[in-house]
């Protein structure tokens, strides 16, 4: 009889630890801390810390992995965390390369992945394998518009582009393309590179020769200050822009007087204590607060998209749980619907409104435009 009641102990035991164990919502985390663009990533992989710990009464685990800046190694991080950690969701990779080589990973598990990177090619346009990528960061055109407007207002006539030869370099050519001719702007030269590259004086000579009023550098992280330092040697006087892939603070550090009077539209971020107070405002400075004091220093806006990552799981777990449990395709199917139907939720780059064409959701609450001026980021006048 004793050992009858201790078995039944024992059998209810374990079955109440199955269920805890199904509880627990796993997130899966892919950045590049170390390698070509960790400036990207270690703000990135620093932000996990605090992102929230539990939704809807339930338990979240994070598990981060650095891919060292190798797509070939994000692929086998991102394919680990879903096949052998069996996460329901999965937050990265840091580069647009990467980002874009395990979208049918994703897909193929049913998995959703909250990318915070540059590119609009993991969203847009849509399709039946992008439907389970949502991004943290602002589409390409919505930033682009506000630099073309910039330009137009500017009475630049001709522009010439330099870019990175991977998805982020190139789906710029293709937005500003399609805006310049719109807005009546030639593109006179166009020149590409590779992230790795330690010179890029041909190109840029065919950008001089040109002789365009302005030039865009549409690069991400570091590798977006060689072509304005380079520029600038050679003599080119006209106005440089930048996307929102310089927006951090040692682009200014690296650039140096190069980069003054640089102008881009980028996150609110960069520019705090200038903007006036809104939700997403208050949900930067308490980011970067918490950052700072964790870290000993303020978090580059690429930190601010992972935790815009855990923001938005936040929100749409609780939902998710109605209608299944943690560790199943339901609950991860669940979670893609809730993540898809989010509407005004801020974050610290602006406010998320989810639709099943718009994975990204940003609107111009989620851009401002700024300028370098003595050695500092400021608010465009």
């Amino acid at each position: 009889m004793l050992l009858k009641k201790t078995l039944t102990a024992l059998l209810v035991g374990a079955a109440l630890s199955a269920t805890t164990a199904q509880a627990e919502i796993k997130i899966g985390v892919v950045t590049s801390s170390t390698g070509p663009i960790a400036l990207v990533g270690i703000p990135q992989k620093n932000s996990v810390p605090l992102l929230p710990t539990s939704a809807g009464g339930e338990t979240i685990t994070y598990i981060s992995l650095d891919d060292g800046s190798d797509p070939t190694a994000a692929s086998k991080a991102f394919k680990k965390l879903i096949d052998e950690e069996k996460v329901d969701a999965i937050i990265g990779p840091s580069g647009s390369g990467a980002a874009v080589g395990v979208l049918q990973y994703a897909a193929e598990s049913g998995t959703p992945m909250l990318a915070p990177v540059g590119t609009a090619a993991v969203v847009l346009p849509m399709t039946e394998q992008k439907k389970w990528v949502f991004k943290t960061t602002q589409n390409d055109d919505l930033i682009a518009s506000a630099i073309v407007d910039h330009m137009k207002e500017a009475g630049v006539k001709t522009v010439g582009l330099i870019g990175t030869a991977d998805p982020y370099g190139e789906n710029w050519a293709k937005v500003m393309g399609e805006l310049t001719r719109e807005a009546g702007i030639e593109i006179v030269a166009s020149e590409s590179f590779q992230r790795q590259d330690t010179s890029i004086t041909g190109q840029s000579l065919k950008l001089l020769m040109a002789n365009p009023d302005a030039v865009l550098v549409a690069a991400p992280g570091s590798s977006s200050v060689m072509p304005q330092t380079t520029l600038k040697e050679q003599g080119y006087a006209g106005q440089i822009y930048q996307t929102h892939g310089a927006a951090l603070d040692p682009f200014l550090k690296l650039g140096g007087k190069a980069v003054e009077g640089t102008i881009l539209a980028a996150s609110l971020m960069l520019v705090l204590d200038e903007v006036e107070d809104s939700p997403a405002k208050q949900i930067a400075t308490d980011y970067v607060a918490r950052y700072t004091e964790l870290h000993g220093e303020a978090p580059a806006t690429f930190g601010g998209n992972v935790y815009d990552a855990g923001l938005l799981l936040h929100n749409a777990i609780p939902t998710a749980l109605e209608t299944a449990k943690p560790g199943t395709a339901e609950f991860r199917s669940a979670l893609r619907d809730a993540l898809e139907a989010t509407k005004e939720l801020p974050g610290t780059q602006g406010v998320y409104n989810m639709t099943p064409a718009d994975h990204s959701g940003f609107d111009e609450r989620g851009r401002v435009m700024i300028t370098v001026k003595d050695g500092d980021w400021k608010l465009l006048d």
